[in-house]
């Protein structure tokens, strides 16, 4: 069982509860400055060609399934001289007035359009005073669409649990239309129940830790006991040795935001036909496109680079909250021409990282956070937020999440795309992050505003090195026009 949660429960005799953020959510407030914002954003386009679907009848949604979306509830309270993580206070009062926003994508209309709008959403940072999320209603598109622009701190969910979060939100999930009074009037409880609270906690971690630093001295061993047993890999990056690129400074509190869409049957094709992964297609597009962006932006690619991969440790459909995540650390070879030749590698790299996973432990990283100081957390990360200094540990965070198969509904009508993207992080200034839907590969990148000319490059270049994988594989046939998904991006004019 995963022991990251720890104090659950009632601190009152009535109806005041809370829940103690575990490690992994704490870090994600703690490494939060004013140039990094650690939320994440869900994008829902919705096409009412066919409905009468529109601002007020989405408010209704919302307000109606609010009883189904317990971290929507969820209000941060501090600890006392930060003796231990903070906790959420559940089932608190929602203004949906100040957490839902209508905002107008300017003509046409297009992708490129609300993809700027996005952006500015991602730049300002949640109020944690309050709920800490914000639905924007974006009106204006083309083609009858509308835009639910979710936007939601990390802490509060991770990639899997947010996804089934979305589904209680859409027509999916035959329980999101059960409606009933929200419970409310959450009460902050006294100073001396917090420390009670805090030392209870405290205890009990300090029970479980011996039985932490066993697994890891274990993990450690076999990991080095593997990694002898490999060898060298002189293709693979070393590990501690990202190298600087242009993507790696102190990162600008501006954001730019960028996606386009792929087929997922032709990726599937492709995966079938080279013999590996869906996740290493993704893993090899990432590598290309940075490939193509490193002899652009730095003139040369001699060099593997360093991606971090999240994993889940709980894929619970019925998880809706919470970051139940472990980490994997992929060597991505930009500095291979050939494009088969760096398929073979991000494959093998992906299979390391993963047999690295396993072998330490996927659940042991997150166990080991939850003793992150909460005093000492927050100053540290805002150095090294502010640091003029390459990352070491790697270069640029990648995700490959599978969302939803079957397509869903916002208030009878039909969703025609998702999009994601999580957050940036210190001296990382792109994000990938890749979604899955129904006949969909989404491709989302986020950048700050100083690290790409247009973020559309990185994602045109994403389209350029599937377009090169599989003519390497032998597919010739031109990329489909996937046509559920809004058109292609317009290219910049000068």
């Amino acid at each position: 069982m995963n022991q990251n949660f720890v104090s659950t429960g009632l601190l009152r005799g009535h109806n005041e509860r809370v829940k103690r953020l575990n490690g992994m959510d704490a870090m994600l407030l703690y490494s939060e400055a004013p140039n990094l914002h650690t939320h994440t954003l869900k994008v829902a386009v919705v096409d009412a060609t066919e409905s009468e679907f529109g601002f007020e009848l989405f408010r209704q949604t919302l307000v109606d399934r609010l009883g189904r979306l317990d971290p929507l509830r969820y209000k941060l309270i501090d600890i006392p001289w930060r003796l231990h993580h903070p906790m959420w206070m559940e089932n608190c009062d929602v203004d949906i007035d100040y957490h839902l926003r209508r905002v107008q994508v300017p003509a046409p209309g297009g992708r490129r359009e609300l993809d700027e709008v996005i952006g500015r959403i991602a730049s300002t940072a949640l109020d944690r005073a309050r709920p800490l999320w914000e639905f924007h209603f974006a009106e204006g598109m083309a083609g009858n669409r509308f835009a639910i622009i979710g936007k939601m701190h990390h802490a509060l969910a991770d990639g899997v649990a947010s996804a089934n979060l979305l589904a209680r939100l859409m027509d999916m999930d035959p329980r999101a239309d059960i409606g009933g009074p929200v419970p409310g009037g959450c009460a902050e409880p006294s100073r001396a129940e917090l420390l009670r609270a805090a030392g209870r906690d405290h205890a009990q971690q300090a029970a479980t830790l011996p039985g932490v630093l066993v697994d890891t001295f274990a993990g450690l061993r076999r990991l080095r006991r593997r990694s002898r047993e490999r060898g060298r890999q002189p293709e693979l990056a070393r590990l501690l040795a990202a190298p600087a690129t242009f993507a790696n400074h102190v990162v600008s509190p501006g954001r730019t935001f960028a996606t386009t869409t792929l087929s997922l049957p032709q990726v599937k094709q492709t995966s079938k036909r080279l013999q590996i992964t869906i996740n290493d297609v993704v893993m090899s597009m990432a590598a290309g496109a940075l490939r193509e962006l490193l002899l652009r932006y730095d003139g040369r690619a001699d060099r593997p680079i360093v991606a971090s991969v999240p994993a889940s440790t709980d894929r619970s459909p019925d998880r809706i909250s919470g970051n139940e995540l472990g980490g994997m650390v992929v060597s991505l070879p930009t500095h291979i021409g050939d494009p088969l030749e760096r398929v073979r590698l991000t494959s093998v790299a992906s299979s390391i990282a993963k047999e690295n996973n396993e072998l330490f432990g996927p659940e042991l990283y997150g166990r080991l956070i939850n003793y992150l100081p909460p005093i000492a957390a927050p100053p540290v990360f805002d150095w090294l937020a502010w640091r003029n200094a390459k990352n070491r540990l790697f270069n640029i965070p990648v995700s490959n999440v599978a969302g939803p198969r079957e397509r869903g509904r916002l208030a009878g009508a039909p969703v025609s795309e998702i999009y994601s993207v999580g957050p940036l992080i210190a001296a990382c200034g792109v994000n990938i992050t890749v979604w899955s839907y129904v006949d969909q590969l989404n491709i989302s990148v986020i950048a700050d505003d100083r690290t790409l000319t247009d973020t559309h490059e990185a994602t045109d270049a994403m389209v350029h090195a599937f377009r090169e994988i599989r003519s390497a594989a032998g597919l010739y046939d031109d990329l489909s026009t996937v046509d559920s998904a809004m058109p292609p991006a317009a290219a910049l004019t000068n």
